[in-house]
């Protein structure tokens, strides 16, 4: 088979013939019943272009900045937990970001060091959880700074729902034979699979290397997820600590409420990114898109705003950039990549999204990234949902500060 694809749907198919039930099953997981996963999708259909006949049609440029970061296009890694469909993990991930020109997002927990990642890719952001005490993320957040990387993200949105309609994947607490026998049935039907594994030497890592305090020893997945699970949810203040403890550029992940984009400028960050955790949230919320353009609206010109959730094609990332974002993450579009053909497969992925916006693009008339905006869309009525808008004015001055939940 070519190892080269044409779409992320193609990519996602070879993931699916390639991985064992559970670890594919662990990249389509949707909360609950799925609603925000399948909405997070469907909204893009809604939308629809309207193009010009003629206009520029030179070289196209995709370049932006996100947090200080050069971007050869408005698209960022997003940070994903363990990733199990590829030994090279977020470290093959980070070297095809680098070699097409965008940053890595490192997930709390990822299955390989941030110091690893960071030698791969040195526009590397570092993604936080509120997990644990003070202590234990202060010292989380001087290791990523020590090792070098360029800012911070924030990870508040979350709900802990377990329910899944089609079934939870299943994700073993760590690897010991019992273990491996009990999942042979899965993985000796996967053989090309086994054998990248096999041909590297190791097995799937389940421990959380990134979570590790001091000298201690890193936890496994469970542990850390049980971890986050117990400790108490932070306030706006807590948001703000974290800012003045990192001294560098933070974005708050997760925000899908006008309201709490103000708080979010009033505790010191330096952008948001409207998202609803891929659908792995509070099954239920609106697609992210949906979402995006009120909250630019309200504090775009006050701080940064990307998107995460949903993004298939380069056409997808050219919505949301109309839309009033800087840029896109992606995660599951790239982890098929990894799956599919490893480094290679996640710039296959890139190269794809590139191709696409390059499209649109000239079918727009647009020579930058940068000159999107709305007009270059057909939005239907009703599409954008306005969550956390003061009734009164529509935008005006966030309300009194309270307790945030990770929701």
């Amino acid at each position: 088979m070519n190892p080269w694809f044409e779409t992320v749907a193609e990519a996602q198919r070879r993931a699916k013939k390639r991985l064992p039930k559970s670890v594919y099953g662990a990249l389509i997981a949707g909360s609950e019943r799925g609603q925000t996963i399948e909405d997070n999708q469907k909204a893009f259909t809604e939308l629809g272009f309207a193009p010009h006949v003629a206009g520029p049609i030179g070289e196209r440029d995709q370049s932006t900045t996100v947090l200080g970061q050069q971007l050869s296009m408005p698209v960022l890694i997003s940070p994903t937990g363990v990733q199990a469909v590829h030994p090279d993990g977020e470290v093959a991930v980070a070297r095809a970001a680098a070699a097409r020109g965008i940053a890595m997002g490192l997930s709390s927990f990822a299955s390989k060091p941030i110091e690893e990642v960071i030698a791969a890719n040195p526009a590397t952001f570092f993604q936080l959880y509120w997990c644990g005490g003070k202590d234990e993320i202060a010292q989380r957040m001087r290791r990523a700074k020590e090792a070098g990387a360029v800012g911070l993200i924030l990870t508040l949105d979350w709900s802990f729902s377990h329910g899944r309609d089609w079934g939870s994947p299943v994700i073993p607490e760590k690897l010991d034979l019992r273990t491996m026998l009990k999942f042979a049935p899965q993985t000796l039907v996967r053989p090309k699979w086994l054998a990248t594994y096999a041909r590297s030497g190791s097995i799937p890592d389940l421990t959380a290397p990134n979570m590790a305090v001091g000298d201690g020893q890193a936890p496994g997945f469970f542990g850390a997820y049980g971890e986050w699970m117990g400790t108490p949810a932070p306030d706006w203040a807590d948001v703000r600590w974290i800012c003045e403890q990192w001294d560098g550029p933070v974005m708050l992940k997760g925000v899908m409420r006008v309201d709490d984009a103000h708080r979010a400028v009033d505790a010191g960050v330096a952008a948001i990114s409207v998202s609803n955790h891929g659908g792995n949230n509070l099954d239920g919320t609106p697609a992210a898109i949906r979402a995006l353009p009120v909250i630019a609206d309200a504090v775009g010109s006050q701080i940064e705003v990307v998107l995460d959730g949903g993004i298939r094609r380069g056409s997808d990332v050219v919505k949301a950039v109309a839309l009033g974002a800087r840029a896109v993450m992606i995660g599951r579009a790239y982890l098929w990549g990894l799956a599919a053909n490893g480094q290679a497969g996640v710039e296959n992925v890139l190269d794809i999204l590139r191709g696409g916006i390059d499209s649109a693009l000239l079918g727009l008339r647009k020579t930058r990234v940068t000159e999107l905006d709305r007009s270059d869309l057909v939005v239907p009525a009703g599409f954008e949902r306005a969550l956390g808008v003061p009734e009164a004015a529509g935008t005006a001055s966030a309300p009194a500060d309270h307790a945030a939940t990770p929701a």
